[in-house]
């Protein structure tokens, strides 16, 4: 009698097997997100690798129009933004973002839609054999994945597509094509170990995606930071405008009945006029990060670009963003968020007071060892009620959360406790809250990716 395997036993089937081979693949390749050293300098990250793997490839960054955004925080809100309201707007649009939450597809969209899973198997087998012709001079994972999602947006013959930078700017993969415009987003602390510890050198490093007779537009900066942007794109002869200095614009709060809080938004130029716009995500930064998509939008106009104002508008209004104030949970009320720098959980905690009604916060944070530690446990200390600190899964550059325990204690005098998984950490969690509380996951983007499973999980279980 033959033994058949128990539902116990039994390995599950993989329904997309040549998808799980493309994607060991490109995890085969040097990936310098999940690295703890990295090196900042043109042999690390060498835009000639890049060029000549494009090459190979055909150069397929060349045949479609691009929108390019760097910065610090905000930039993959912006993306988003303007992405949405180029294809309401009538135009067939790319958007390449990183890094993913949970899915390695949601980098590359058309229209709004994830690659398939057979169309991104049929991108690594284009890839493979010019990486062969590369011999020993191997692209990164980055690199590699960039090509892709160019590849994929020629072949889609775009109308354009938004682009954003994954690291810096200067030496940043994406750095290889000539956009019609350009935006650099609130830039702050980040990525020290790499780009380097002082906001000057960091801006210099962003601004680096500036080109000549492009134009480009910021937000309101600090004053170092500003002066940077300013010189940098006076030596590279970009036409640089600040939105909410050279580019009319406001923002207010308000709630009403229909949509309860929310930002509004107006922005004006001599060819466009938008007033009171509704900000579609939460939070005062997404305010700033709106003004910018807009007067990208506006830019674009200039440039010859062709759409329906109003209809873009309602592409606005649509926009919803994985892991950016992002309910995952009712009950427990648990909201997750990429916070990965000190302003930006700043941003959350503030975002979070104005939209978000609570009794008590316990906040689930773990974050890489390249970030700015100090900084983001004191904006910790200000916001939370009550602090669990823990790691994400498979994750080399992972902060140690006894360390960070240890610090936090010391440092504010505030009990934390600590679990060596989200799982966990979540349980503990749950045991201390009532129906009234909010849970609050932050810190980076591998341990939101694994709350957002979770409660998947937990809905696909109770639906079964």
């Amino acid at each position: 009698m033959k033994a058949t395997a128990t539902a116990a036993t039994a390995r599950p089937i993989d329904p997309h097997p040549q998808y799980t081979k493309a994607l060991n693949f490109l995890m085969s390749h040097t990936d310098y997100e999940k690295m703890r050293v990295v090196r900042y300098n043109t042999t690390t990250f060498n835009l000639d690798r890049m060029r000549t793997l494009l090459k190979h490839l055909g150069n397929p960054h060349a045949k479609f129009k691009t929108a390019h955004i760097a910065g610090t925080k905000g930039k993959g809100s912006t993306c988003h933004m303007l992405a949405s309201m180029l294809q309401s707007g009538g135009l067939k649009t790319g958007l390449y973002t990183s890094p993913h939450i949970v899915d390695m597809r949601e980098r590359i969209r058309l229209n709004g839609e994830m690659v398939s899973h057979q169309e991104l198997v049929e991108l690594v087998k284009r890839i493979e054999p010019a990486l062969k012709k590369m011999g020993s001079e191997r692209p990164t994972f980055f690199e590699i994945f960039t090509a892709m999602a160019f590849c994929y947006f020629a072949d889609q013959k775009v109308d354009i597509a938004v682009i954003e930078t994954g690291m810096g700017g200067r030496l940043d993969s994406t750095n290889v094509i000539s956009p019609e415009v350009c935006a650099i987003t609130s830039i702050s602390k980040d990525h020290m170990s790499v780009l380097g510890n002082s906001l000057t050198k960091i801006a210099e490093e962003k601004a680096g995606i500036f080109k000549k007779d492009v134009p480009a537009v910021t937000c309101i900066q600090d004053g170092e930071i500003a002066n940077v942007l300013k010189r940098v794109a006076g030596t590279a002869k970009t036409p640089l405008q600040v939105v909410g200095q050279d580019i009319e614009f406001s923002y207010r709060f308000e709630i009403t009945r229909p949509i309860g809080p929310h930002m509004r938004v107006c922005l004006t130029t001599e060819s466009s006029r938008f007033e009171h716009l509704a900000v579609p995500l939460m939070g005062e930064h997404q305010a700033v990060n709106c003004g910018l998509a807009l007067a990208m939008l506006d830019k674009l106009k200039q440039r010859g670009f062709t759409f329906d104002d109003s209809k873009a508008l309602e592409g606005l209004a649509k926009v919803k963003i994985p892991g950016r104030l992002e309910v995952v949970s009712k009950d427990p009320h648990v909201i997750i968020d990429g916070a990965h720098n000190a302003a930006s959980v700043q941003a959350l905690f503030r975002g979070i007071g104005q939209h978000i009604p609570y009794d008590s916060m316990v906040v689930i944070f773990g974050c890489n060892c390249d970030k700015d530690i100090d900084g983001m446990l004191e904006q910790i200390s200000l916001g939370a009620d009550k602090v669990i600190f823990t790691r994400s899964r498979n994750n080399p550059k992972a902060a140690d959360p006894l360390e960070l325990s240890n610090i936090y204690t010391d440092r504010y005098g505030k009990m934390a406790q600590v679990a060596e998984s989200f799982s966990h950490a979540m349980e503990i969690a749950e045991r201390a809250i009532t129906r009234e509380d909010l849970v609050t996951v932050t810190g980076s983007f591998y341990l939101i990716g694994e709350a957002k499973q979770l409660f998947t999980d937990r809905e696909a279980a109770k639906a079964n």
